[in-house]
């Protein structure tokens, strides 16, 4: 009975996991939402869209003709153009990052429209980070 009783709770911890999982799934954006998302902000031409480091990724040509490197909040639609200036400075970053519970913050670097940084989450894990340029607000964890 007592073996009964443990695979049971096996299984539904199991179901769990990947019910949890298909949720956070279902969370992000899919690639033809991304699409649609750049179409209707002016994108044309959006091509070689994939998904890595935590956001989907495209070239695409701007409204004023423009080639440019995009990246895409995977759960915002957020968009961020590699030839953004930030708002911020790499002080202000740190900062944000230390109010959102993040320690030893380091390697915080401005790269194509966003910032990057090195940390440890608040649970004790290293984690990289891309961060908003005009918010300091983590948009993806790798």
């Amino acid at each position: 009975m007592k073996n009964r009783i443990t695979s049971l709770t096996f299984v539904l911890a199991l179901g769990s996991l990947s019910l949890s999982g298909i949720a956070m799934a279902q969370q992000a954006m899919t690639q033809p939402q991304v699409n649609s998302k750049l179409t209707e902000q002016g994108y044309t031409r959006i091509h070689d869209l994939k998904f890595k480091d935590g956001m989907w990724r495209a070239e695409a040509k701007s409204a004023n003709g423009e080639k440019v490197h995009l990246r895409v909040d995977a759960k915002t639609g957020q968009v961020y153009p590699d030839e953004q200036v930030s708002k911020l400075s790499e002080q202000d970053i740190r900062a944000s990052l230390e109010s959102q519970g993040y320690t030893h913050v380091h390697d915080v670097d401005f790269d194509d429209g966003m910032w990057k940084a090195k940390a440890d989450n608040p649970s004790g894990n290293k984690v990289k980070l891309k961060v908003d340029a005009g918010t300091g607000k983590v948009v993806a964890i790798d």
